[in-house]
């Protein structure tokens, strides 16, 4: 009897890794059309020139508004029709919000028009930590150094440049095209918002819409060592959240059992010890399929039965933290905690504060209530700063994803283009309204070094990737 059904445990274990191993080896990498690209000639000097001068513009943006410059942002504006006259003289021009500008190309159709973006405003340097002047478009090494060059200047440029190319050479699009450019990106600014809604008034829904977003990059997924094109086709929502506990002060040499920084210091804990469930999101699922048929063999085991090993990629991601561990839930970064101003005084009032990236099915309501919930205090007042929901997902089954995988495939050839879910906000969110085919991809092959530099010290740009962003609108518009 006892050996019957440990057989039948035998033979139940077998076919349990039999079926494991069958899904392994039919997980393998899908067919793509082969790419064809032809030649792009370009003119270096002048992409480099024009985005040198971009740099000089200090187009900072602030939530303080008194502290921005408005000359910068108006001489931002007047230096694009100066660079770029044949696009001035193709195109309808016009301002929106306080620094939106959008261009307006007529094709041989309007039914499917699409909308390049970008934004023109940058944060905030710190000069003493730059190695190069962060104002002036400074070239040195193949390397054009600046504020902006990555976050998105870069991306404004390339466009320009391939649309003044292209008009050189007699080209009108296929379909409408529309270039939406703002100034207050950086600071959730309204003038995208406002762009969006003259497009709506207007009756336009954009077939495409591509935004910054995800790059060419290597190494970013395990056991994948090729090129990966990231491309966002959802981004997750963020919530600013402040925690607040009065109390009556005094004096720190008879202080209460706990002190307001103390209480606050266990709520912080107590978020920190109970994160969010996880959940996979379509995003995140497409991207496991995509890269994980690429990825090698263990790995593909893992992604090839996720309905197995889930709880194990989720215990992973928990303990490393970081990327990973950002695609599969809602997460919470502590990151201001203010108290008294003296040591010897305690705080009448005591506060910290943080940053959420909603997910999937979490809304600021419901993200705002759970943390309440596993803070389980109620002296402590807790106060949304600011929020947006997390964005729909755009579509991936359609001729828009299509065409723009194309372009990047014949830009950077043998590159694995996958969705993936976009960490950051940006403008785009906005289009959701009126596109279900909204993409977020920077059209830049990008080291992990690179990336750091982005609202960082010493931000610069490879001369030879900008070029190559230009190549890239070029093969881009012609396919629209």
């Amino acid at each position: 009897m006892i050996g019957w059904i440990l057989g039948g445990v035998a033979a139940a274990l077998l076919a349990f890794v039999a079926v494991l191993l069958v899904r392994t080896l039919r997980f393998v990498p899908k067919d793509v059309p082969a790419s064809h690209p032809e030649a792009v000639t370009l003119d270096r000097e002048h992409i480099v020139e024009s985005m040198s001068q971009m740099i000089r513009c200090r187009t900072v943006s602030y939530r303080d508004r008194s502290l921005e410059d408005k000359a910068e942002f108006a001489r931002f504006r007047a230096l694009l029709a100066e660079r770029y006259p044949l696009i001035h003289k193709a195109c309808s021009r016009i301002e929106l919000g306080e620094t939106g500008v959008l261009y307006h190309l007529a094709g041989r159709s309007a039914e499917r028009p699409s909308v390049c973006m970008a934004h023109y405003d940058v944060v905030p340097v710190e000069e003493d930590g730059w190695s190069r002047p962060a104002f002036e478009g400074f070239v040195e090494d193949g390397c054009l150094w600046g504020r902006g060059t990555l976050d998105t200047k870069g991306t404004l440029c390339g466009v320009m440049e391939a649309l003044e190319y292209l008009l050189s050479q007699g080209y009108v699009p296929a379909n409408d095209l529309y270039l939406s450019f703002s100034g207050d990106e950086e600071i959730d600014g309204g003038s995208c918002e406002a762009i969006v809604s003259y497009l709506q008034e207007h009756g336009i829904v954009p077939d495409i819409v591509v935004d910054e977003g995800g790059a060419v990059v290597d190494h970013v997924f395990p056991g994948v060592p090729d090129a990966c094109a990231l491309i966002g086709i959802a981004e997750k929502g963020g919530v600013n959240l402040e925690f607040t506990l009065n109390s009556r002060g005094g004096h720190a040499s008879t202080p209460p059992p706990h002190t307001p920084i103390g209480e606050l210091s266990r709520a912080v804990t107590r978020i920190e010890d109970k994160p969010f469930a996880r959940q996979l999101t379509k995003p995140v699922a497409m991207m496991f399929d995509t890269l994980g048929r690429h990825s090698s063999f263990a790995y593909r085991l893992i992604f090839a039965n996720l309905w197995c090993f889930l709880p194990l990629l989720d215990a992973i991601c928990r303990k490393s933290g970081g990327e990973l561990n950002a695609m599969m839930r809602t997460t919470v970064a502590v990151t201001r905690m203010e108290g008294s101003k003296a040591y010897n005084v305690l705080p009448p009032k005591a506060s910290f504060g943080l940053n959420m990236r909603l997910m999937g099915k979490d809304t600021v309501a419901s993200a705002t209530a759970y943390l309440k919930r596993t803070v389980d205090n109620d002296r402590i007042e807790v106060r949304v700063v600011s929020g947006m929901d997390p964005s729909p997902v755009s579509d991936t089954a359609c001729e828009a994803w299509n065409t723009l995988s194309a372009a990047i495939r014949d830009t950077w050839q043998e590159t694995i283009v996958s969705p993936y879910l976009m960490m950051a906000c940006s403008d785009s969110r906005h289009y959701c309204r009126i596109s279900n085919h909204v993409y977020r991809f920077s059209p830049m092959r990008l080291s992990k070094e690179e990336r750091a530099m982005i609202h960082g010290n010493d931000e610069r740009i490879p001369v030879d990737t900008l070029v190559k962003t230009v190549e890239f609108y070029t093969r881009l518009l012609t396919m629209l």
